[in-house]
């Protein structure tokens, strides 16, 4: 039960304090890939930690269920530690607490269900986005996009059976023939990132658990990250310059597509700024922000496993 109150603990520790550390250092995007392990890991263990601790809880009372007679509870060594932290009170305590984690699972169950319903529900409109777009549209074989015969700039990748990536005729007209290709480029790392499917989960948890930071927070700024790693895998193959030439294009247009608005400033100012690898230090605090958020459930899991097999001989 210790064990259980520190996960329970150690997951309200981070959803308070990790946006804010993961904020700062990855801000700038120095290392956008380890940003977006960090926030994963963060977000990952969290939950884990909440899951694993109302586990913990439920073998825990369901291995000591309530009796009639309170002085026959089972003699073991999580009734004792759970006696020493809460106090021996009787069976109504018990009792309590029973019906307590009753809730806990209950409330767990209709949040699962929930992402799971929030998930499905993403999948069929992103499915039934791609196929409206290919109908919609005319594949261009020279560009390997569905070329949508509208103004309205319009420039993204949508997740299907294929994949598909979507530009509009007045796209075509304001781009440049490099810059296009650069804005081509984006939208396929993204594709071959699979970003996807990290962004599907991530906004998923934040609609689940609107009230918690980590998630709401996390979503908005792995998403960002994830645009500046789709620009660095573009300005791999065309160069920085047109990479962000391509944004600057587009974020002057009337009404500029979701790939120019997404976190444009930081985006523009990294692709405007020499070309220098991260600060030592950047990587060291997100590598081990990552670590930390990663190390301390498994451990205590495993902690938890030994201390019940202990306990059982």
């Amino acid at each position: 039960m210790s064990i259980a109150v520190c996960l329970l603990l150690y997951g309200f520790a981070v959803a308070v304090l990790a946006p804010r550390l993961l904020r700062r250092v990855s801000t700038e995007g120095a290392a956008p890939r380890i940003a977006v392990a960090a926030w994963l890991a963060a977000m990952a263990s969290t939950v884990l930690a909440w899951m694993v601790t109302l586990a913990i809880i439920i073998i825990d009372l369901v291995t000591h269920r309530i009796s009639l007679f309170p002085a026959r509870f089972m003699d073991s060594c999580l009734l004792h530690l759970h006696d020493a932290a809460v106090g021996d009170y009787g069976g109504h305590i018990q009792t309590g607490l029973f019906v307590l984690s009753g809730f806990a699972t209950l409330a767990v169950l209709v949040l699962a269900v929930r992402l799971g319903t929030t998930l499905l529900r993403a999948r069929r409109t992103t499915l039934e986005h791609a196929r409206m777009a290919r109908l919609a549209g005319r594949h261009h074989p020279g560009l390997d996009a569905v070329v949508l015969e509208v103004d309205h700039p319009a420039a993204y990748c949508v997740a299907g059976k294929p994949h598909t990536i979507v530009v509009s005729r007045g796209v075509l007209a304001a781009l440049e023939d490099r810059h296009l290709d650069a804005v081509l480029s984006h939208e396929r790392a993204h594709l071959d990132g699979r970003h996807h499917l990290l962004l599907t989960l991530t906004r998923g948890l934040a609609t689940v658990l609107p009230r918690v930071e980590l998630f709401t927070l996390g979503a908005s700024e792995v998403a960002r990250l994830l645009e500046m790693l789709a620009d660095d895998a573009a300005a791999r193959i065309h160069g920085r310059d047109a990479v962000l030439q391509a944004l600057l294009t587009l974020s002057t247009l009337p009404t500029p597509p979701a790939t120019a608005e997404a976190a444009l400033l930081p985006r523009v100012r990294r692709l405007s700024a020499p070309e220098n690898p991260p600060r030592l230090h950047t990587r060291i605090a997100v590598t081990a922000i990552t670590l930390t958020a990663v190390f301390i459930p498994v451990a205590a899991i495993v902690t938890a496993g030994i201390g019940i097999q202990v306990c059982a001989v």
